[in-house]
């Protein structure tokens, strides 16, 4: 597997990969083929707009990186899942000081500096502007203070970047977050290790911001209870041995639950437990 070894991604990356349970053998961040605890898996660390091309030329069965690399790249690869990390918006940015407040503003030959090159020039071409492509390798906000462009097209995260550097967003090409490829063949013929990361992969998903709850509920309480309780499939039902109460097991929202455990208490719940949730498997 191809993971970014710069860049906003790599610690959500590594993060994800411990949710899965994968452990990476060697930390090390001069390391660029790294074992990990599962034997038929071993990652790769190289820059996120490389991974394309790496999976696409099947030296790396299935890689991470942001979704604008992907279409940056133009390679051969299919996305088989949005992983909810790692979102941007690729924009369009100018000085503070110009009069340029929208694609409309644009004249054509103004000079733009990007490593977004096809993303940029394609977008351009689609609203009928003629610019001058500058094509950079590194930080691109730099570019109009040392007067190499007019205007930028970056990712933009939070915008504090942009307005450390007296710019501003004026349009935005595309929204992006971090995914999952493979190569344009997709999951048919797929190895075990491929099926077995999805399939946990998509367990840690289910259960991003889920608790498990477990109550004990007298009998004349239950219906009330279990009417205000939201379940995935519905509430597991229980008895307690020689005893007039019901166990009640659920999964819930994580946002909703404060507001649930008053309810839950009104209505006769008793012996209340929260607990967090590593993986969900559907």
């Amino acid at each position: 597997m191809a993971i970014p070894s710069k860049g906003r991604l790599v610690q959500p990356t590594i993060k994800l990969l411990e949710e899965v349970g994968i452990k990476l053998q060697v930390y090390d961040d001069r390391a660029l083929m790294i074992p990990t605890n599962w034997p038929d898996l071993n990652i790769i660390r190289v820059r996120p707009e490389d991974i394309p091309y790496i999976v696409e030329s099947g030296a790396a069965v299935m890689g991470i990186t942001g979704l604008d690399y992907v279409v940056e790249s133009q390679s051969g690869v299919k996305i088989i899942e949005r992983l909810g990390f790692g979102s941007g918006k690729i924009v369009i940015a100018v000085p503070r000081t110009s009069s340029i407040n929208g694609i409309d503003d644009i004249k054509d030959g103004i000079r733009i500096a990007t490593k977004y090159v096809n993303l940029t020039t394609s977008y351009f071409r689609r609203n009928g502007k003629d610019v001058r492509i500058v094509r950079i390798s590194g930080s691109a906000e730099i570019m109009p203070l040392l007067g190499v462009a007019d205007a930028i097209v970056d990712v933009m995260s939070t915008g504090i970047t942009l307005r450390i550097h007296g710019l501003r967003p004026v349009g935005v090409i595309m929204e992006t977050e971090a995914v999952l490829i493979t190569n344009n063949s997709g999951l048919k013929g797929c190895n075990d290790v491929m099926e077995k990361f999805l399939l946990l992969l998509r367990g840690v998903k289910s259960s991003t911001n889920k608790k498990l709850i477990l109550m004990n509920v007298p009998t004349e309480s239950l219906a009330k209870v279990l009417s205000i309780l939201p379940a995935m499939e519905g509430p597991t039902v229980a008895d307690i041995a020689n005893k007039p109460f019901k166990e009640v097991i659920s999964v819930v929202p994580e946002d909703e639950l404060p507001g649930l455990l008053v309810k839950l208490r009104n209505a006769g719940a008793k012996d209340i437990l929260v607990m967090g949730i590593e993986k969900v498997i559907t």
